[in-house]
């Protein structure tokens, strides 16, 4: 699992951890889970939400997609638009009011964002608000390895004041919403990187909620 912002982290150092071994192999592998999930073809219109340096929004770039990062530091964002790639949109703005459209993209992602922020089912409902065919929204899981090393007592270093949630909490976050085949699936089962971590990866089914992200996808009901 990624290092997600601290409020005293700097940009430039948090996207320098992708750059280490750890870091690469953490974020390329919660990327595919992501990527997989949506499903997403070249020129549709993506919205990531909380992107903060936009380390997975120019991924997806990368893949042909016209992308939006949002975030609501200035400062970060700043720094995803100084960074080489393709085009992207760079937008401040607040999960819980985002300031677009109904249905106004195609795919909205987002990462480990919405446990540091409060009223988080506000922010999915804004999510599918905004998602006109498929979403998929990844939660710092309660149920992993990662939490007893860096999530108990309030957190540990960047996971300081994160909400984390099994899997049947954030199933509950959709109650009531306009979303159908709700799916849950997670990623990264031993988050040490090592050749077991590996190894894991390839053989754990994605359906078992015991990853360190764990993903909710579905698509949005018309």
């Amino acid at each position: 699992m990624h290092e997600k912002t601290a409020l005293t982290q700097d940009a430039a150092s948090y996207d320098a951890w992708y750059d280490s071994p750890r870091g690469r192999w953490i974020g390329t592998t919660e990327f595919a889970q992501l990527a997989t999930a949506l499903d997403a073809r070249a020129c549709e219109t993506l919205l990531d939400v909380g992107c903060g340096t936009g380390w997975f929004t120019r991924r997806f770039a990368r893949r042909g997609l016209a992308v939006t990062g949002l975030d609501i530091r200035g400062d970060w964002l700043s720094f995803a638009r100084a960074q080489p790639g393709p085009a992207a949109q760079w937008v401040a703005g607040d999960a819980r009011a985002l300031p677009f459209a109904d249905a106004g993209f195609d795919h909205v992602v987002s990462i480990a964002a919405l446990c540091f922020i409060s009223d988080e089912r506000q922010a999915v409902a804004e999510i599918v608000r905004v998602t006109r065919r498929r979403f998929a929204i990844g939660w710092l899981n309660r149920t992993s390895l990662l939490y007893r090393a860096k999530g108990r007592h309030g957190g540990q270093g960047a996971y300081r004041g994160a909400r984390w949630h099994d899997a049947g909490e954030v199933k509950a976050l959709f109650s009531g919403m306009a979303v159908r085949e709700l799916c849950i699936r997670s990623a990264v089962f031993l988050p040490s990187a090592g050749p077991m971590a590996r190894l894991a990866e390839r053989m754990l089914p994605r359906t078992l909620p015991l990853g360190a992200l764990i993903v909710a996808c579905g698509e949005k009901r018309r």
